[in-house]
């Protein structure tokens, strides 16, 4: 049965409203003011509230802006018989689902209710989807080396916390993948973790991005747009390749993560934010600081926790175990059983200098996947992977110098993959 909590100090219009909506089988809840309503919202939850703009203590716009931090999900219905079409106006700016009139129209409000539940039984399952999906996508931290061990450990001791961490190591280690399970094991896991790439947003755009813009602050902006920071409410926002982040924007994230408060750009209104910030970098924060390009006061404010995700030729004892994650991750999506690798293959693949990290090692277990026959040998690496002789060398070549392009590569790829699966 649908909840709702209706937030008046009049008794009467309580009454009149529980008796309207319990004949409607909604299950009703009531507050006598903003303060009651903030009590009731934290020792449970609601589908929809329905709150009156005037009432002592704490008033209904207030109010509103309150539920929007304490249950951001929740539509909330606000009522008044004293208030205008301004007013009306920036409660929906506020955040309101709807505005209706003292005495509300019977039939309106019923109508209004049944949109605002169907409106929170989107956000319910579009939240459970994502959830579902979100899990689907995080992949374990694959090995036991006792780096590996280490950062696993750090993790479980970490995670149930709210202290901010920063990850680093070079491109390509699985930065990503800790942050994601630094999430995961929180009580942050049922909100969104918001990645942030900062490298590839072009450095007058990551203001907006991280916080958002008010209509008309700047050429483009054609309407509101609500920033990373405020998306990521009550979950996690991960700022990856935070050492590439204008100086600029480095300052207002200090103040955000100081105050919990974000400004928009070109506005002035400042909105409280409960975010975990976990950031990765693959630069040497400390030498950026001494060329004055980052700030010393940031990375101590992010820098609480530092995981450092080592290279994978230092974790070599690792591959084996990734190798056969790859080889059956990557047949599972192309339809097939995982191919054999030989012991000997295996042993090339620890031998190989793995600069791309566990990036480059995903790659070329499909590379050798589709190019390889019924099972992956020691002759399949050195072809493939490893082409160490000048003569090996020459022989790779060849074998692109027949495509005119990455389109007849890709061709190649696929009948070659076409060939593998028939048989």
């Amino acid at each position: 049965m649908a909840k709702i909590l209706v937030v008046d100090d009049e008794s009467s219009i309580r009454k009149t409203l529980r008796e309207i909506l319990e004949f409607e089988k909604y299950d009703v809840d009531e507050a006598i003011d903003g303060l009651d309503c903030m009590v009731k919202l934290k020792k449970s939850s609601y589908d929809v509230v329905i709150m009156d703009i005037k009432m002592p203590k704490m008033d209904g716009m207030e109010a509103l802006e309150r539920v929007a931090l304490l249950a951001s999900d929740t539509p909330v219905i606000m009522i008044s018989g004293h208030a205008n079409i301004d007013t009306a106006v920036e409660a929906v700016k506020k955040g309101a689902f709807d505005f209706i009139s003292k005495p509300p129209d019977l039939n309106r409000m019923l109508i209004t209710v049944r949109n605002a539940m169907d409106k929170s039984s989107l956000i319910t399952e579009t939240k459970v989807l994502q959830r579902k999906v979100s899990k689907r996508k995080n992949q374990e931290i694959i090995g036991a080396s006792p780096s590996i061990t280490k950062i696993k450990e750090t993790i479980e001791r970490v995670a149930p916390t709210d202290a901010r961490v920063l990850i680093t190591g070079s491109n390509g280690t699985g930065k990503e993948l800790v942050a994601r399970w630094m999430h995961e094991k929180s009580s942050r896991a049922k909100y969104p973790i918001i990645e942030v790439n900062c490298a590839a947003i072009p450095s007058e755009l990551i203001e907006s991005e991280l916080f958002g813009h008010e209509k008309g602050s700047f050429t483009s902006a054609h309407k509101q747009r609500i920033g990373k920071f405020e998306s990521a409410n009550g979950g996690t926002i991960f700022l990856d390749e935070i050492g590439d982040m204008s100086l600029s924007a480095q300052a207002k994230v200090l103040r955000a993560l100081q105050e919990n408060k974000i400004t928009r750009v070109g506005g002035e209104k400042e909105i409280k934010v409960d975010v975990r910030v976990v950031a990765a970098t693959n630069k040497d924060l400390r030498e950026e600081i001494r060329c004055k390009r980052f700030r010393e006061d940031l990375y101590h404010r992010l820098a609480v926790i530092i995981i450092n995700v080592p290279p994978l030729n230092e974790r070599r004892e690792d591959i084996p175990a990734l190798v056969d994650h790859f080889n059956k991750m990557v047949c599972d999506e192309y339809g097939v059983s995982p191919k054999k690798v030989t012991k000997e293959a295996m042993l090339s693949l620890k031998n190989v200098n793995w600069s791309g990290n566990i990036r480059e090692l995903r790659n070329v277990v499909e590379r050798l996947i589709i190019l390889s026959g019924e099972e992956i040998n020691e002759e399949d690496v050195m072809r493939f992977v490893v082409p160490n002789s000048e003569e090996e060398v020459s022989e790779f070549k060849k074998v692109f110098e027949r495509f005119n392009n990455v389109d007849d590569l890709h061709k190649f790829i696929e009948k070659e993959y076409s060939n593998f699966k028939a048989s």
